[in-house]
């Protein structure tokens, strides 16, 4: 069943108003209801939206993305039930479980990706350096080595999915780069919350819709055989 364009037109539109609440509320009141009540409504949504641009049966490269998508939510949610140490525990390990399941969703497009330009890696091996020398003084790097090199390889097999996954691939590593940055130093930036979740819905939004674009074509390939 192809899905319907009403239903599709409602979640995105849902989406984009909850994103546009989120952001104006990081700006004024970020640690209000709103921020609260909007961030962990972002990312089921960008999931409905991915649901209501594909049909069933749904690839694995769908599955994948959508259980990425859940565990994004998870790291949003879980850790407004806890606190210090062990909510930010919960939070990175959520959004880690995240990544491997986009680097699983991405790794059968290898070929397609920069890999084959080995040329292409060096300005995600330089971010990925810079990321390490600046989260160095925290002492204990083992997190922000581990995380960033799944950040890492998921924005480099991203671009296997062509250049608005790759786009988006490189902006979800800015985003989570930010918060490294905010965890781990005392660089500040200003609004430093705002760019943190504008970069995160959006580099989530292009890698899920790049996705739902190559379900699609997968399908069309397969029925016209």
């Amino acid at each position: 069943m192809v899905p319907g364009r009403p239903r599709r037109g409602i979640v995105v539109l849902a989406l984009l108003l909850a994103t546009l609440a989120h952001l104006l509320a990081q700006l004024f009141w970020p640690s209000g209801l709103l921020a609260n009540a909007t961030q962990i409504l972002l990312m089921p949504l960008l999931a409905g939206a991915v649901i209501s641009f594909t049909t069933s049966p749904r690839g694995r490269l769908i599955r994948l993305v959508l259980a990425a998508l859940f565990f994004s939510w998870v790291g949003d949610a879980l850790p407004r039930f806890m606190d210090g140490d062990p909510a930010f525990l919960a939070m990175v390990g959520a959004f880690l479980v995240a990544q491997f399941f986009y680097i699983g969703a991405l790794a059968r497009y290898w070929k397609s990706s920069i890999l084959r330009r080995w040329w292409m890696l060096f300005p995600y091996l330089a971010a990925f350096a810079v990321l390490l020398i600046l989260c160095s003084p925290a002492g204990a790097l083992l997190a922000p080595v581990i995380y960033g090199l799944a950040l890492m390889v998921m924005a480099i097999l991203s671009t296997g999915l062509g250049p608005v996954a790759g786009s988006g691939g490189a902006i979800f590593f800015l985003s989570d780069s930010l918060i490294a940055l905010r965890s781990f130093t005392d660089i500040g930036i200003p609004a430093m919350g705002f760019w943190i979740m504008l970069t995160y819905v959006a580099g989530q939004a292009m890698i899920s819709y790049a996705a739902s674009q190559r379900d699609a074509q997968e399908k069309s390939t397969t029925t016209c055989r």
